[in-house]
């Protein structure tokens, strides 16, 4: 199917810099009984707004549709038997408590900051940067996808705290343009291609160490610009969250932390907001870009499109807390089953792993490392020039 301008699915100025709905119906979502007689969903399918454009899918060596479905139902059937054998703790308690624990750091961070000496003053920053990553990075994503509650009611509560609270961004367009865009049509050029992370008038170490400093800036800037495309209602209660989460910061740093000017207390905030901020651009970069992107109407079915163009990076302590295992370690698990937290990802990998392995599909994983230095020298191919349409014909 054709995109026009006018295709709710096109609207370019609805593209935001989130790996964070209203509330979507994704497919081949299902009931899963828990083990301690709740329920929940499982979703194996991204979610796909208006019109499908899945009228144009085609399977890599040109195999049948029905075996690539039948392909995802089969993994789907494996996950949910873990996902049934998992208590309440496994689902969401891990997470909770990991974003609870943030929020009882806090204090700490801001006392540490009365010090005069270095040690307990850069402890302060320390903590404060990395708790502030757990709640607008971890938080913010897990509530995007209602992945912190079985309760939708709940879930709308969470993403407005965590999105719009501590992250000073709006839902609806965080969450249409993460969930429903770039899950529902991940490498899909023009669409879920990532490109909204590359700004092509920059170089390569201007981009990969120095621009990411302005991402606290640049944040609540691309948010208020995009309130225009909402309600006026949500603009507003958009405004007044963005307005609190950002005063409270401030004040807390003034009357708590002790700092005698506003410019040291802002110099403060850009400096905690921005301590993990490199990761955070290199992570949402590494994972996709550099690996095949389809056309809209020429794209793999959703297994194949996951597989192929989705990377894991190795675990590591620092990011796994503040970002999430599902954007780390887990990210094709994520993509997969977006529905699941970053614990029961971690849970699934080796089920996921080892299907998509014995069926001959890709599994992609790489270090940090690695593709810094692939991003490094291949920057002008990756990030300038738009990206080639992968061939579908010969892929395994």
């Amino acid at each position: 199917m054709p995109l026009e301008d006018g295709d709710p699915v096109r609207r370019r100025g609805q593209r935001v810099d989130g790996k964070v709905s209203g509330t979507p119906q994704p497919e081949g979502t299902g009931d899963t009984p828990a083990a301690d007689g709740s329920r929940m969903e499982v979703t194996a399918e991204g979610w796909e707004p208006g019109p499908a454009l899945g009228d144009g899918d085609v399977t890599p060596g040109g195999a049948p549709p029905r075996q690539e479905e039948a392909l995802m139902a089969e993994l789907s059937e494996l996950v949910q038997k873990v996902v049934r054998s998992s208590s309440w703790w496994e689902r969401h308690g891990v997470d909770i408590s990991i974003l609870a624990s943030s929020f009882l750091l806090l204090p700490a961070g801001f006392l540490c900051l009365r010090s005069a000496q270095a040690i307990p003053f850069l402890a302060g920053v320390l903590t404060l940067g990395v708790v502030h990553h757990t709640l607008t990075v971890k938080g913010s994503h897990l509530a995007s996808h209602n992945a912190l509650t079985e309760s939708k009611s709940w879930g709308k509560v969470w993403a407005v705290f965590f999105i719009e609270l501590c992250s000073a961004f709006t839902v609806e367009q965080a969450t249409y343009n993460h969930v429903k865009i770039h899950h529902g049509y991940t490498n899909v050029i023009g669409l879920g291609d990532s490109s909204s992370w590359k700004l092509p008038f920059l170089n390569r170490y201007v981009y990969m160490f120095i621009a990411p400093l302005a991402v606290p800036i640049i944040t609540p800037l691309v948010a208020l610009d995009l309130l225009r495309n909402v309600e006026w209602k949500a603009a507003l209660r958009t405004l007044c969250c963005m307005f609190l989460g950002l005063y409270c910061h401030y004040w807390l740093l003034l009357h708590v932390s002790g700092f005698q000017s506003p410019w040291s207390a802002l110099l403060c905030m850009l400096l905690t907001r921005s301590l993990l901020a490199h990761p955070y651009i290199h992570v949402n970069i590494f994972q996709h870009i550099g690996l095949p992107m389809f056309a809209a109407d020429r794209k793999p079915k959703r297994i194949h499109l996951m597989s192929l163009g989705v990377l894991n990076l190795p675990r590591n302590a620092l990011l796994d807390w503040s970002f999430g295992h599902s954007l780390i370690s887990c990210h094709v698990e994520h993509h997969l089953f977006p529905s699941l937290s970053d614990n029961m990802c971690l849970k699934i990998k080796p089920v996921v792993s080892q299907y998509l392995k014995q069926k001959k599909l890709p599994y992609n994983e790489d270090t940090y490392t690695s593709r810094l230095r692939l991003f490094l020298r291949r920057y002008e191919e990756l990030m300038v020039h738009a990206p080639p349409i992968t061939e579908l014909v010969g892929i395994q």
